[in-house]
Protein backbone atom coordinates (compact mmCIF):
# COMPACT_ATOMS: atom_id res chain seq x y z
CA UNK A 1 0.00 0.00 0.00
CA UNK A 2 0.99 3.65 -0.58
CA UNK A 3 -0.40 6.80 1.06
CA UNK A 4 -0.76 7.91 -2.62
CA UNK A 5 -3.68 5.06 -2.94
CA UNK A 6 -4.82 5.49 0.55
CA UNK A 7 -8.63 5.67 1.10
CA UNK A 8 -8.62 6.84 4.93
CA UNK A 9 -11.06 7.68 7.80
CA UNK A 10 -9.88 9.38 10.18
CA UNK A 11 -11.62 9.65 13.49
CA UNK A 12 -11.40 12.74 16.16
CA UNK A 13 -9.33 14.04 12.62
CA UNK A 14 -10.71 17.81 13.72
CA UNK A 15 -8.08 18.33 16.39
CA UNK A 16 -4.63 16.69 17.78
CA UNK A 17 -3.06 13.60 16.69
CA UNK A 18 -6.26 13.16 14.36
CA UNK A 19 -6.06 15.94 12.80
CA UNK A 20 -1.81 15.74 12.34
CA UNK A 21 -2.71 12.38 10.78
CA UNK A 22 -5.73 13.71 7.96
CA UNK A 23 -2.97 16.47 7.27
CA UNK A 24 0.20 14.36 6.30
CA UNK A 25 -1.64 12.16 4.81
CA UNK A 26 -3.65 14.34 2.43
CA UNK A 27 -0.16 16.09 1.84
CA UNK A 28 1.08 12.52 0.62
CA UNK A 29 -1.82 12.16 -1.80
CA UNK A 30 -4.18 10.24 0.16
CA UNK A 31 -8.46 10.78 -0.04
CA UNK A 32 -9.19 11.59 3.46
CA UNK A 33 -12.64 12.02 5.52
CA UNK A 34 -12.61 13.09 9.15
CA UNK A 35 -15.12 11.74 11.50
CA UNK A 36 -15.56 13.88 14.54
CA UNK A 37 -18.28 15.51 16.60
CA UNK A 38 -17.01 19.10 16.07
CA UNK A 39 -19.24 20.03 13.45
CA UNK A 40 -17.48 23.42 13.41
CA UNK A 41 -13.61 22.62 13.26
CA UNK A 42 -14.50 18.85 11.38
CA UNK A 43 -15.42 20.80 7.91
CA UNK A 44 -12.74 23.62 8.18
CA UNK A 45 -9.95 21.23 8.60
CA UNK A 46 -11.55 18.82 5.64
CA UNK A 47 -12.09 21.66 3.15
CA UNK A 48 -8.33 22.67 4.05
CA UNK A 49 -7.17 19.53 2.84
CA UNK A 50 -8.85 19.07 -0.10
CA UNK A 51 -11.11 16.09 2.36
CA UNK A 52 -14.60 15.32 3.49
CA UNK A 53 -15.78 15.76 7.05
CA UNK A 54 -18.66 13.21 8.52
CA UNK A 55 -20.36 14.78 11.92
CA UNK A 56 -20.26 11.37 13.95
CA UNK A 57 -20.19 9.67 16.96
CA UNK A 58 -18.24 6.76 17.28
CA UNK A 59 -20.24 4.80 20.35
CA UNK A 60 -23.39 5.26 17.87
CA UNK A 61 -23.83 2.18 15.46
CA UNK A 62 -26.26 4.10 13.71
CA UNK A 63 -23.91 7.63 13.12
CA UNK A 64 -21.13 5.55 12.42
CA UNK A 65 -22.30 3.22 9.51
CA UNK A 66 -23.97 6.84 8.38
CA UNK A 67 -20.13 7.95 7.98
CA UNK A 68 -18.69 5.36 6.54
CA UNK A 69 -21.07 5.23 4.03
CA UNK A 70 -21.00 9.02 3.31
CA UNK A 71 -17.05 8.19 3.15
CA UNK A 72 -17.17 5.43 0.56
CA UNK A 73 -19.39 7.46 -1.45
CA UNK A 74 -16.96 10.44 -1.69
CA UNK A 75 -13.69 8.30 -1.62
CA UNK A 76 -15.19 5.32 -4.03
CA UNK A 77 -14.17 3.26 -1.35
CA UNK A 78 -11.86 2.79 1.53
CA UNK A 79 -8.95 0.90 2.62
CA UNK A 80 -7.54 2.67 6.04
CA UNK A 81 -8.96 3.47 9.23
CA UNK A 82 -7.12 5.30 11.82
CA UNK A 83 -9.22 5.76 15.11
CA UNK A 84 -8.17 9.32 17.01
CA UNK A 85 -10.90 10.02 18.91
CA UNK A 86 -10.75 9.57 22.64
CA UNK A 87 -11.22 11.73 25.81
CA UNK A 88 -9.33 11.58 29.46
CA UNK A 89 -10.61 12.11 33.04
CA UNK A 90 -7.91 12.84 35.70
CA UNK A 91 -10.38 10.95 38.44
CA UNK A 92 -9.07 8.78 41.73
CA UNK A 93 -10.56 5.87 42.16
CA UNK A 94 -11.76 7.49 45.72
CA UNK A 95 -10.92 10.81 46.34
CA UNK A 96 -11.84 14.19 48.18
CA UNK A 97 -15.47 13.87 46.92
CA UNK A 98 -15.69 10.22 46.95
CA UNK A 99 -15.50 6.97 44.68
CA UNK A 100 -14.89 7.67 41.04
CA UNK A 101 -18.32 8.38 39.27
CA UNK A 102 -19.33 5.92 37.73
CA UNK A 103 -20.61 7.49 34.64
CA UNK A 104 -16.99 9.21 33.90
CA UNK A 105 -15.84 5.60 33.70
CA UNK A 106 -18.60 4.19 31.68
CA UNK A 107 -18.19 7.06 29.30
CA UNK A 108 -14.25 6.65 28.55
CA UNK A 109 -14.80 3.11 28.06
CA UNK A 110 -17.38 4.24 25.69
CA UNK A 111 -15.64 6.22 23.62
CA UNK A 112 -12.20 5.09 23.91
CA UNK A 113 -12.71 1.30 23.84
CA UNK A 114 -16.18 0.54 22.68
CA UNK A 115 -15.98 3.60 20.43
CA UNK A 116 -12.53 2.09 18.48
CA UNK A 117 -14.22 -1.05 18.18
CA UNK A 118 -17.13 0.26 16.89
CA UNK A 119 -15.41 2.34 13.92
CA UNK A 120 -12.76 -0.79 13.10
CA UNK A 121 -15.79 -3.51 12.93
CA UNK A 122 -17.78 -1.35 10.63
CA UNK A 123 -14.80 -0.36 9.12
CA UNK A 124 -12.81 -3.42 8.36
CA UNK A 125 -16.61 -4.24 6.61
CA UNK A 126 -16.39 -1.92 3.86
CA UNK A 127 -12.80 -2.77 3.54
CA UNK A 128 -13.33 -6.38 2.99
CA UNK A 129 -14.74 -5.26 -0.31
CA UNK A 130 -12.01 -3.55 -1.89
CA UNK A 131 -10.09 -5.70 -4.51
CA UNK A 132 -6.87 -6.99 -3.16
CA UNK A 133 -3.18 -6.96 -4.02
CA UNK A 134 -0.94 -9.12 -5.47
CA UNK A 135 0.08 -10.13 -1.64
CA UNK A 136 -4.08 -10.31 -1.12
CA UNK A 137 -3.64 -6.80 1.25
CA UNK A 138 -6.91 -4.98 1.23
CA UNK A 139 -6.06 -2.35 3.96
CA UNK A 140 -5.30 -1.80 7.11
CA UNK A 141 -6.78 -0.51 10.70
CA UNK A 142 -5.10 1.92 13.34
CA UNK A 143 -5.76 2.08 16.68
CA UNK A 144 -4.90 5.06 19.44
CA UNK A 145 -3.77 3.34 22.78
CA UNK A 146 -1.45 5.26 25.02
CA UNK A 147 1.91 3.89 27.40
CA UNK A 148 -0.87 4.60 30.02
CA UNK A 149 -2.17 1.14 29.38
CA UNK A 150 1.11 0.15 30.96
CA UNK A 151 1.98 2.79 33.11
CA UNK A 152 -1.46 4.75 34.10
CA UNK A 153 -0.81 6.73 36.55
CA UNK A 154 -2.95 7.86 39.57
CA UNK A 155 -6.01 8.98 37.93
CA UNK A 156 -6.02 7.12 35.46
CA UNK A 157 -8.06 4.42 36.01
CA UNK A 158 -10.42 4.62 33.50
CA UNK A 159 -7.72 6.08 30.95
CA UNK A 160 -5.87 3.17 31.33
CA UNK A 161 -8.50 0.54 31.21
CA UNK A 162 -9.79 1.70 28.51
CA UNK A 163 -6.35 2.39 26.36
CA UNK A 164 -5.53 -1.38 27.76
CA UNK A 165 -8.71 -2.76 26.12
CA UNK A 166 -7.10 -1.27 22.45
CA UNK A 167 -4.12 -2.86 23.47
CA UNK A 168 -5.87 -6.14 24.53
CA UNK A 169 -8.03 -6.36 21.28
CA UNK A 170 -5.11 -5.52 18.96
CA UNK A 171 -3.48 -9.29 18.16
CA UNK A 172 -7.03 -11.01 17.82
CA UNK A 173 -8.77 -8.41 15.97
CA UNK A 174 -5.38 -8.98 13.75
CA UNK A 175 -6.56 -13.04 13.72
CA UNK A 176 -10.01 -11.97 12.98
CA UNK A 177 -9.39 -10.30 9.79
CA UNK A 178 -6.30 -12.26 8.70
CA UNK A 179 -8.31 -13.82 6.51
CA UNK A 180 -9.55 -10.75 4.49
CA UNK A 181 -6.43 -8.85 3.83
CA UNK A 182 -6.80 -6.44 6.42
CA UNK A 183 -4.14 -5.58 9.01
CA UNK A 184 -4.62 -4.14 12.74
CA UNK A 185 -1.98 -2.20 14.10
CA UNK A 186 -1.74 0.03 17.83
CA UNK A 187 0.14 3.06 18.28
CA UNK A 188 0.58 4.29 22.09
CA UNK A 189 1.82 7.44 22.19
CA UNK A 190 3.34 9.09 25.45
CA UNK A 191 3.22 12.63 26.07
CA UNK A 192 2.19 14.67 22.87
CA UNK A 193 1.51 18.34 22.79
CA UNK A 194 -2.34 18.05 21.91
CA UNK A 195 -4.93 20.45 22.54
CA UNK A 196 -5.45 19.34 25.98
CA UNK A 197 -2.21 19.48 26.66
CA UNK A 198 -1.37 23.05 25.07
CA UNK A 199 -3.77 24.59 27.38
CA UNK A 200 -1.67 23.72 30.33
CA UNK A 201 0.98 26.23 32.02
CA UNK A 202 3.97 26.32 30.17
CA UNK A 203 5.47 25.74 33.54
CA UNK A 204 3.69 22.63 33.68
CA UNK A 205 4.25 21.56 29.80
CA UNK A 206 8.47 21.97 30.55
CA UNK A 207 8.39 19.96 33.54
CA UNK A 208 6.31 17.02 31.71
CA UNK A 209 8.41 17.26 29.03
CA UNK A 210 11.38 16.78 31.57
CA UNK A 211 10.35 13.25 32.23
CA UNK A 212 10.85 12.53 28.78
CA UNK A 213 14.42 10.67 28.29
CA UNK A 214 15.07 11.54 25.07
CA UNK A 215 14.48 13.65 23.06
CA UNK A 216 13.56 15.38 26.48
CA UNK A 217 10.57 17.53 24.89
CA UNK A 218 6.63 16.61 24.01
CA UNK A 219 5.51 14.52 21.21
CA UNK A 220 4.88 16.05 17.94
CA UNK A 221 1.47 15.37 16.17
CA UNK A 222 3.14 14.77 13.58
CA UNK A 223 5.45 12.77 14.65
CA UNK A 224 2.37 10.46 15.59
CA UNK A 225 1.08 11.01 11.45
CA UNK A 226 4.06 9.76 9.88
CA UNK A 227 4.51 6.42 11.77
CA UNK A 228 0.82 6.09 11.08
CA UNK A 229 1.86 6.63 7.41
CA UNK A 230 4.62 4.03 8.00
CA UNK A 231 2.58 1.87 9.02
CA UNK A 232 0.10 2.30 5.82
CA UNK A 233 2.95 1.27 3.74
CA UNK A 234 4.92 -1.19 5.71
CA UNK A 235 2.63 -3.99 4.96
CA UNK A 236 4.13 -6.74 7.13
CA UNK A 237 3.17 -4.88 10.39
CA UNK A 238 0.62 -6.25 11.87
CA UNK A 239 -0.76 -7.46 15.22
CA UNK A 240 1.50 -5.05 17.15
CA UNK A 241 1.46 -2.16 19.59
CA UNK A 242 4.32 0.50 18.73
CA UNK A 243 5.25 2.98 21.59
CA UNK A 244 6.08 6.30 20.47
CA UNK A 245 7.41 7.97 23.73
CA UNK A 246 10.53 9.15 23.79
CA UNK A 247 11.78 6.15 26.09
CA UNK A 248 9.37 7.57 29.10
CA UNK A 249 8.35 5.20 31.57
CA UNK A 250 5.93 6.48 33.83
CA UNK A 251 5.75 5.89 37.69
Amino acid sequence: MQLSTTKALVTGGASGLGEATARYFASQGAQVTILDRDAERGPTVASDIGGHFAQTDVTDETSVSSAIAQAVDAMDGVNVAVNCAGIAYGIKTVGRDGPHPLDAFQRTIDINLVGTFNVARLAAAEIAKADPEADGARGVIINTASIAAFDGQKGQAAYAASKGGVVGMTLPMARDLASTGIRVMTIAPGIFMTPMLAGLPEEVQQQLAADVPNPARLGDPKEYARLAGFIVEMGYLNGEVIRIDGALRMR
